[in-house]
């Protein structure tokens, strides 16, 4: 990916089906700008106009008083390379947000979120399915089979230790190191 004038390296672009989505990390997470969602899911000429009508239908009809308030203004580069304050949504907003949009384009997002969901209910259920999917994850990634062990083992050992720690009352504190 080329870097464009005006973005900044934590300032990553998105792309999907060839239309840049811009993101920012804010807050210790992606924010992403919910007019790019808006432009490449809603088929719309116009999500400038869109976003406001979907933002007042939200509110008034399904409650989201609550997502509203989620939304960041942060400022993203626009393609004249200057940054303009732009509503923004960390992930999770961002996916609340797409559910309500009424289109085929966003319907493959909708379907990925229900199936994700069922998966972790089942999780819920039967947490030996989470270890089984973390495993295929790995696998999937290009690791090998001794190497997921170690991770693996790595992980239920640090789960023992944090609990033994727990049980004990001992309590967490994050150092802070100063490079100078």
């Amino acid at each position: 990916m080329k870097e464009k004038q005006g973005i900044l390296p934590q300032d990553k672009l998105v792309v999907f089906e060839d239309k840049n989505i811009r993101r920012s990390f804010h807050k210790g997470e992606w924010y992403f700008s919910i007019l790019d969602i808006v432009r490449v899911l809603a088929d719309t000429p116009n999500p400038r106009r869109y976003w406001p009508d979907l933002k007042k239908q939200l509110s008034e009809n399904e409650g989201f008083v609550q997502v509203l308030g989620k939304i960041e203004q942060l400022k993203l580069a626009a393609p004249d390379g200057k940054k303009y304050l732009t509503d923004t949504a960390n992930t999770e907003t961002i996916f609340r947000i797409i559910q309500s949009i009424p289109s085929p384009k966003a319907e493959p997002f909708k379907r990925w979120l229900a199936q994700v969901g069922y998966e972790r209910i089942q999780e819920i259920e039967d947490p030996e399915l989470a270890t089984q999917r973390t495993r295929a994850i790995y696998k999937a990634k290009g690791y090998s089979d001794e190497w997921i062990e170690k991770r693996m083992r790595g992980i239920a050992i640090r789960e023992e230790l944090t609990d033994e720690w727990d049980k004990r009352g001992v309590k967490l504190q994050r150092e802070l190191y100063c490079h100078q």
